[in-house]
């Protein structure tokens, strides 16, 4: 998955609403909003006790910093929080969906709740980013051996792209370095892309289509 918010914009999820919240009275005048903040729950952490120091990726990985200044998953609540853009509402039988792009989820995740994205509020123009305020570096990703056409047609344009936005970002562990010559294997959509890291550039050597299973 991208590594933050927006990162992917054509990465494009649905947010299912169980009910009784998806009712469709409870998104009256949604549409007119262009985003929304999303308060998720990190299911996957396997979290026991509070750690109040981590080493967040845009450190490289080596460098520990307080837990609340950062967006850690290994955070006491285990709570996130992500603006992502809402391309539609979806109602259909009574029941409501929404299609949102540049989400930095895994799929399944649960969602505790959304609100939406209010410009003269929510927007700090002059606001400092500390430790990370510049956009990270994006890597060149290069397919041998014609592999993005095999991505292409097994995704499709907008999935494909999305996939391209994610590898870009590097998804190797954070203290990987350019002298790492290891081989990756990152699980997107419903394929297996196998790659490596060559003078900044991420360097796409295998494409598996999965039916079933991914195998990496």
């Amino acid at each position: 998955m991208p590594r933050q918010p927006g990162l992917a914009p054509d990465a494009v999820s649905i947010i299912e609403f169980y009910p009784p919240y998806n009712d469709e009275l409870a998104f009256i005048s949604l549409e007119g909003f262009s985003h929304i903040h999303v308060i998720f729950l990190f299911d996957k952490v396997e979290y026991t006790k509070f750690r109040p120091k981590v080493r967040p990726p845009r450190l490289g990985g080596n460098v520990s910093v307080g837990v609340f200044a950062t967006r850690s998953p290994f955070r006491p609540n285990r709570l996130g929080l992500s603006i992502v853009k809402l391309n539609k509402v979806i109602r259909e039988k009574g029941k409501v969906r929404l299609e949102v792009s540049g989400a930095d989820l895994v799929d399944g995740t649960p969602i505790i709740d959304i609100k939406p994205y209010i410009p003269f509020v929510d927007s700090v123009p002059d606001a400092i980013g500390g430790f990370a305020s510049i956009p990270p570096v994006q890597y060149e990703v290069v397919f041998k051996d014609d592999l993005d056409k095999v991505l292409l047609q097994a995704l499709g344009q907008r999935r494909f792209e999305a996939v391209v936005q994610t590898l870009s970002q590097d998804p190797r562990p954070a203290y990987k370095d350019e002298t790492d010559s290891k081989d990756y294997c990152a699980k997107l959509y419903n394929v297996d892309v196998h790659f490596k890291v060559v003078d900044s550039n991420i360097i796409v050597h295998q494409v598996i289509v999965n039916k079933g299973e991914l195998s990496c």
